[in-house]
């Protein structure tokens, strides 16, 4: 899949990931750069490591110090470069390749901009196979390690989009074949009513908020999770995994 550069990558900035999963997944991602390694003796030396990547022994206190308060880092941590970019165009392109009967959902993010939700709603979209997720470049949260830590590798699986106008974006989805689906609480469809058999663009906004007017506009229909009158809302991530399962099992 084409790749282009960030955009906003800043100079002499990178992130730093933590935890095993997270780590070895950028370790096993050939568009990854990985710049250097730090870590205990045990946890280095249960990896195999490229030769040419540089290491840094380091006691837990060190590696404590490197990643925020109370983290997991399980050992180790390591300093990598932001992905490159992925176009819209090439993402939806490679999901018409989708055999007939199926095709992968795409998922987008209407200022989601929690890391930790957002970490976590990669890892469901790999786990059910979506296409992509797409969001606002300027109304989501960079690379860093809370991100990778939650999505436990996701972060290299799925292509992740990052547009400047996400009402083009829904508009080119839709030119692409997509039926376009926002959840919306107060929607008198529901999801399971809502999904057909063509291919389907979920598109979520952030807690709270929920989807902009404008959003809702570049959707071909609203609908809502049958959730108990007893919660009002679920957490984005949560509702993002369910309507991924729905989706999947359409």
């Amino acid at each position: 899949m084409k790749r282009g550069n960030r955009t906003g990558k800043a100079k002499g900035t990178f992130p730093r990931f933590y935890g095993r999963h997270a780590v070895i997944a950028a370790l096993a991602n050939p568009n990854r750069v990985v710049r250097k390694i730090w870590g205990t003796r045990e946890a280095l030396n249960a990896l195999d490591l490229p030769p040419v990547l540089p290491i840094v022994y380091a006691d837990g206190a060190d590696l404590g110090r490197m990643v925020p308060s109370d983290a997991p880092h399980q050992g180790i941590v390591a300093e990598v470069e932001p992905l490159d970019e992925v176009w819209l165009g090439d993402a939806l392109e490679a999901g018409q390749d989708d055999g007939p009967g199926y095709g992968r959902p795409v998922l987008v993010l209407d200022q989601v901009t929690d890391p930790h939700n957002v970490g976590a709603i990669l890892r469901s979209a790999a786990a059910f196979d979506a296409l992509c997720i797409v969001t606002q470049d300027r109304h989501a949260p960079p690379e860093s390690g809370v991100l990778a830590r939650a999505a436990s590798g996701a972060l290299e699986i799925i292509p992740w989009v990052r547009v400047v106008n996400l009402a083009r974006a829904l508009d080119e989805i839709a030119e692409a074949g997509y039926w376009r689906i926002g959840l919306d609480g107060e929607a008198d469809t529901t999801l399971g009513e809502a999904i057909g058999t063509s291919r389907v663009a979920l598109v979520l906004g952030a807690e709270g908020e929920g989807l902009r007017h404008n959003s809702m506009a570049h959707c071909d229909i609203l609908a809502k999770l049958p959730i108990s009158p007893r919660m009002e809302s679920l957490n984005v991530s949560n509702a993002a995994a369910i309507a991924l399962y729905a989706a999947a099992s359409r």
